[in-house]
């Protein structure tokens, strides 16, 4: 069973949510679909159902082939995907501190 992320906890555990999660925690780094299906914890047809959508909003490019394989990344161009990379970092930063917080409150 794969934890919750804050993100996914913030903005709701859709599959579209899921795979942006992945894409943006590993942003930089281009993944197969198959890959991409894996790790956001998703079937492989719901992300064939999702993933034109994700292409055509820009959210999401491909960048070379391997084989058979084409690999794709998030792409960190687009104004939407800026946003969300701000919102994600903002949201990891704020549940750390809030953690941390808690750790010192309860070591004092």
């Amino acid at each position: 069973m794969q934890e919750t992320t804050i993100f996914r906890e913030t903005l709701g555990d859709t599959p579209v949510i899921r795979v942006l999660d992945f894409l943006i925690e590993g942003r930089g780094l281009d993944y197969s679909l198959s890959d991409i299906a894996e790790n956001s914890n998703i079937g492989w047809t719901t992300l064939h159902r999702i993933w034109d959508k994700l292409l055509k909003n820009g959210m999401a490019k491909p960048t070379r082939e391997i084989g058979r394989a084409k690999l794709f990344k998030l792409n960190e161009e687009n104004p939407a995907v800026k946003e969300l990379i701000k919102l994600y970092d903002t949201l990891l930063y704020q549940h750390t501190e809030k953690n941390l917080s808690k750790r010192i409150i309860l070591k004092t």
